[in-house]
């Protein structure tokens, strides 16, 4: 019964998906608005994020706004992307998803109960 409340919250809300639609595209305003090289890096790091959402997304929309502050902040202070992120950007994605909702977490926890339940 949990499961079908939680679908209905995240998915079948219309109030709760307009206010996200218009979070995120104000959010991706601001990421237009930063220099290209940031924009770049941005853009292909939340495509990386993407690929391991789970549910709603909401956990990721969390973190690429938490990105934007971060590249906000080395743009106005005028410093290169990559003294931010490093050279792997993979990696630093991976330390920012970490806490995250996530499709491989769902399916480890999914596998756990499973053996779990059967022989225990």
């Amino acid at each position: 019964m949990a499961d079908i409340k939680r679908f209905i919250d995240d998915y079948l809300n219309i109030g709760k998906m307009l206010e996200e639609k218009r979070e995120y595209r104000e959010m991706m305003a601001r990421v237009k608005a930063l220099p290209e090289d940031y924009r770049f890096v941005f853009e292909k790091m939340q495509k990386y994020m993407w690929e391991f959402a789970t549910g709603s997304g909401h956990d990721m929309m969390a973190l690429q706004e938490g990105l934007v502050e971060l590249f906000e902040e080395g743009a106005a202070q005028g410093r290169p992307v990559l003294d931010i992120t490093g050279t792997d950007m993979a990696a630093f994605a991976d330390e920012l998803i970490k806490g995250a909702r996530t499709y491989t977490g769902d399916q480890s926890e999914k596998l756990n109960a499973a053996v779990a339940k059967k022989l225990t």
